[in-house]
């Protein structure tokens, strides 16, 4: 990196930081402007998930059920946040991470009565399981590597992700191995009683980031019985092995599916946009 780079990077770093803090309370306080942006100003790319997820909500007609696994901040690349609060949906958003969803989660959806924040992680059963995170960072970057499996966060660093992220953000790896990797006990709630507990008689979409446990939690949530019309699960975090099963799952169960880059869309069938935006 040239001595001009380094000096403008920090700078680069600040005024990012502030952004997002500018958006973060535009979103929590569904300001006027944040609002009427993608209301009237914002326009999806074309044959993009963003412009199937804009005409689908806009087919509810206000009546839109979101189920949402791993909604960590609640902003940062979510690709559902500006519908949630441009169409009312109403629904239930899961993370786990007790710090990201008191100081994010809870807070930008607190003026939002249609929806509903559980600071918990889904699973087969009702009760406690631990996750494995990043042991010297909070930042987005990192509480977004966070899993169920800790194969996952020591592949991060096998791979260069943590590195990366550590050299781009100015953070310092630790010598101690002991410290790379940290464990929480969190809440897991299984869906039926998810469902029960809140009232969700219809899920018309079921929005999935588990870092590599997308296929399980498509597998816990019982597809004949949930009956999600639509899913959106990340993909970059699967094996072909697992990524072929999840896609066998799905077909299985009366869905079509296309991939969006690190996204898959999963779309019932009978549902009137399957023919634009998953058989075409």
């Amino acid at each position: 990196m040239t001595p001009m780079k380094k000096a403008i990077l920090p700078v680069k770093r600040k005024l990012q930081r502030q952004w997002k803090t500018l958006r973060f309370r535009l979103s929590a306080s569904n300001h006027p402007l944040f609002i009427g942006f993608y209301r009237y100003l914002y326009t999806p790319g074309k044959g993009s998930l963003s412009a199937f997820l804009h005409h689908y909500s806009q087919s509810k007609r206000g009546d839109f059920t979101v189920i949402q696994i791993g909604a960590n901040d609640g902003i940062t690349h979510d690709p559902i946040h500006k519908f949630i609060k441009r169409d009312g949906w109403k629904g239930v958003l899961l993370e786990p991470q007790p710090q990201v969803f008191h100081q994010f989660l809870k807070e930008i959806y607190a003026k939002n009565e249609g929806i509903t924040t559980v600071c918990a992680a889904i699973g087969e059963k009702d009760g406690a399981q631990p996750i494995y995170k990043i042991g010297f960072s909070d930042m987005r970057w990192a509480t977004g590597l966070s899993s169920f499996s800790r194969e996952k966060i020591e592949s991060a660093f096998e791979e260069g992700i943590v590195a990366a992220n550590c050299t781009k953000f100015g953070i310092d790896i630790p010598e101690d191995r002991e410290e790379w990797i940290s464990e929480e006990e969190v809440a897991v709630i299984a869906p039926r009683t998810l469902m029960q507990r809140y009232g969700i008689s219809k899920i018309d979409l079921l929005q999935i980031d588990a870092e590599g446990y997308d296929l399980e939690v498509i597998r816990i949530f019982d597809l004949p019985f949930s009956q999600p019309a639509a899913i959106v699960f990340e993909n970059v975090g699967l094996n072909e092995t697992d990524y072929a099963s999840c896609l066998a799952l799905l077909q299985a169960n009366g869905y079509g599916t296309r991939k969006f880059g690190p996204n898959t869309l999963a779309l019932k069938k009978d549902e009137p946009l399957y023919q634009t935006y998953v058989a075409s």
